[in-house]
């Protein structure tokens, strides 16, 4: 979340940032403006009352107890004082609905974050290999696998309803492999921290890396249906969890509530983790094939760093989930998303959009972002300069590296063969057991 402090005494600024984005939060900006002229309101109330009644106080310290002058001044110190315990928890109140409404405020872009209100405005920053070409018509990623045996929609369905998958033979081994590949490189060849973590997250997990409250109803969240009368406090706690959507919001949480002490940054981690998402508000979209699915598979790269870092970070970060296209030998290119179509938490993003034959078109492989302070703050994770130094919040960074299904869905594509085939890229034949070429089982 924004800094309160910050947004409610330069909102101007902050309302010309967040309309860089969308118009749609100036009612957001609008209710944060008057719950701050009632707390400011409150407040030197509050403060008038405070020194009055230390005014009062040392006066009643010259006079008889006895007399009748102090005990004018001692009722009316005691309604003086009863009217600043009303105050004090008005600004409670105030404060906790102010922070409230700002987690309901995305980040501000970054200066270096082009203008534009939708995808259109985006902006092509690399392009990598050429298109691939064929002399015949390629098919999609659902009609290969089908084909082939090794994409099952239909059992999916009757297993687990829309939007699932049932991987076979060749296609399963391909997702294994990927996995084990991404993680391998991230590790092995950029320096990542392998972690595997939980996929069942707690509510403060989700709201610390910004999918709370925003995102709601884009989340599986788990419920046990009765807790028994001698659960434990901790059973009552973890009675409701989400399903990670992410592996970012386990990890970025893994240091919540933490201190970096001088030295320890920057930090990367890569981690795996099955994803799941509700996908609300996208029925109609991609309802075909693997592109679009309440469960999928993903590895994912966070990394935590020193103010002022981020820009850098963010180069790095992105340049090692490219890597992995690159080794894959599959056509992408690199965005920078415009203000108005960067996710929530963002200050800066680049999409890698990999070329899908099937479909004619781009299609987002993986997002790189870097949240400045933004995700730091709710989730209350800070760094020291130096030994014994005051904390102050760290930044925090992730990107898709990459997405498995997605990736396996433009090697279908762009591997393709006039017959049916698909040819395996080199890169992953030693975790495929040699396989060259995915044919008909």
């Amino acid at each position: 979340m924004l800094d309160l402090r910050y947004v409610t005494e330069n909102l101007d600024e902050v309302r010309a940032q967040i309309a860089r984005r969308s118009d749609k939060y100036a009612p957001v900006l609008d209710e944060v403006a008057k719950l701050a002229v009632a707390r400011r309101a409150a407040l030197t109330e509050l403060e008038q009352l405070r020194a009055t009644r230390n005014e009062a106080s040392t006066a009643m310290a010259k006079l008889d107890k006895k007399s009748p002058e102090f005990a004018e001044k001692r009722d009316a110190l005691k309604i003086s004082g009863d009217r600043v315990k009303e105050l004090e928890a008005k600004d409670k109140a105030l404060e906790a609905e102010l922070e409230a409404v700002v987690l309901g405020v995305p980040n501000l872009p970054d200066a270096s974050t082009p203008d534009g209100k939708d995808e259109t405005a985006n902006v092509v920053v690399k392009t990598w290999g050429d298109k691939p070409t064929f002399a015949f018509e390629p098919k999609d990623h659902a009609d290969l696998g089908v084909a082939l045996g090794i994409l099952d929609f239909e059992r999916a369905v009757k297993i687990s309803g829309a939007r699932f998958t049932v991987l076979l033979g060749a296609a399963a081994r391909l997702e294994r492999a990927l996995l084990s590949f991404m993680m391998d490189v991230h590790a092995n060849e950029h320096g990542y921290t392998e972690i595997w973590p939980p996929a069942l997250v707690l509510p403060s997990a989700m709201r610390g890396t910004g999918q709370l409250p925003k995102f709601a109803s884009d989340m599986f969240k788990t419920e046990r249906t009765k807790l028994a009368d001698t659960a434990t406090e901790e059973e009552r706690a973890s009675n409701d969890l989400y399903l990670a959507p992410t592996a970012e919001v386990p990890v970025t949480n893994f240091h919540g509530d933490e201190i970096f002490e001088a030295g320890d940054l920057p930090r990367s981690y890569v981690a795996y983790t099955a994803c799941f998402r509700a996908e609300a508000g996208s029925y109609g979209k991609d309802t075909k094939g693997l592109i679009r699915q309440h469960q999928f598979d993903k590895v994912e790269l966070v990394r935590f760093c020193k103010a002022g870092e981020g820009p850098a970070q963010l180069d790095a970060l992105r340049g090692h989930a490219e890597r992995i296209l690159e080794k894959l030998g599959l056509h992408y290119r690199t965005v920078q998303l415009c203000a108005g179509d960067m996710g929530f938490g963002a200050k800066k993003c680049f999409d890698l959009e990999v070329w899908l034959p099937g479909q004619n078109a781009y299609r987002e492989i993986s997002s790189c972002s870097w949240f400045g302070d933004f995700q730091a703050r709710r989730a209350k994770i800070r760094y020291r300069e130096e030994p014994k130094g005051k904390p102050q919040l760290a930044h925090t960074l992730n990107g898709s590296g990459l997405a498995i299904g997605r990736t396996l869905v433009a090697i279908l594509e762009q591997y393709q063969q006039a017959d049916g085939s698909v040819r395996v890229p080199d890169a992953l034949r030693p975790y495929m057991g040699g396989l060259e070429t995915i044919t008909k089982a």
